[in-house]
């Protein structure tokens, strides 16, 4: 294409400039992905895009609050991050970050060029607007199987002076003991806090039907079994599902506490006084 012929599509706005040297060939709003090649394409040479936007490229889904910021990694000297300018008002704030510290493994060749997921999810937790976030996220990558806890562990032993390192260590090793969601992390770290029974996460269990299912938190010894209900328990029919489960479970022995998840951070006492009452009924001292 000649100058000219690109000069003829921008004056008849078919074409539109994004910055410099980024141009895009529609009119219309920026799909997600068209957003996140631009602010790769705008950052120059050898960027790749990071954190949470990177993340969500590799398939990471969540609704927990975001940044309002495309993050992007370029290899260099300087560890100021700086935010680009003269954007379009359609594109989100894209600041870039510097690091000399972004090995071949860290780097996957995706469409646009990305950081891996286990780096990916790091640098999300790392920036993330809350530590509830930062938890939130990581659990997610895990829950999600996009990532193993010991593939993003390994990765934050290069950060060991990162920005919550000791949080993110901590819900990694929760993670791999199946804890795979904020809530059955703050619930394992309440029955550390309290002094109760460590519970199994995530017990592989067959129904009366014989479909595996999977009980959030099990206490063998006594056969209490903990479900922590999140929104999705909600629906009619995962409701109906629940409830069929439950039945199973109560057929053949076991005592059901149903703890909504919201309550662990909200009221935790109330938490801790039921599953206490729970196992004292079921023969612990």
């Amino acid at each position: 294409m000649t100058r000219a012929h690109l000069r003829h599509l921008l004056d008849a706005k078919q074409w539109r400039r994004l910055c410099h040297g980024v141009l895009v060939s529609h009119r219309d709003l920026l799909a997600e992905e068209a957003v996140w090649w631009a602010a790769v394409l705008a950052a120059g040479p050898e960027a790749y895009l990071a954190g949470m936007a990177a993340a969500r490229a590799g398939g990471l889904r969540g609704s927990w609050r975001r940044r309002q910021i495309v993050d992007v990694l370029r290899p260099g000297t300087s560890s100021v991050p700086r935010l680009l300018k003269r954007l379009p008002l359609e594109m989100p704030a894209v600041k870039v970050h510097r690091t000399t510290r972004l090995p071949i493994e860290d780097r996957q060749v995706g469409r646009p060029p990305r950081t891996s997921m286990a780096r990916s999810l790091l640098d999300a937790a790392v920036w993330a607007l809350s530590d509830e976030d930062a938890v939130s996220i990581l659990a997610a990558g895990c829950q999600q199987r996009l990532v193993l806890p010991a593939e993003v562990r390994a990765v934050a032993a290069r950060f060991p002076h990162c920005r919550r390192h000791a949080l993110i260590v901590a819900t990694l090793d929760l993670a791999e003991l199946g804890a795979t969601s904020p809530a059955e992390i703050g619930f394992l770290e309440l029955c550390r806090r309290h002094r109760l029974p460590e519970p199994q996460l995530q017990v592989k269990r067959r129904d009366a039907s014989g479909r595996t299912r999977y009980l959030d938190a099990y206490f063998a010894e006594f056969q209490v079994h903990v479900e922590i209900d999140g929104a999705q328990h909600m629906d009619v029919r995962a409701w109906a599902s629940d409830m069929l489960r439950q039945n199973d479970l109560w057929i053949d022995g076991d005592r059901v506490v149903r703890i909504p998840a919201f309550l662990i951070l909200t009221n935790p006492d109330e938490v801790v006084r039921q599953i206490t009452a729970a196992l004292r009924a079921a023969g612990w001292r």
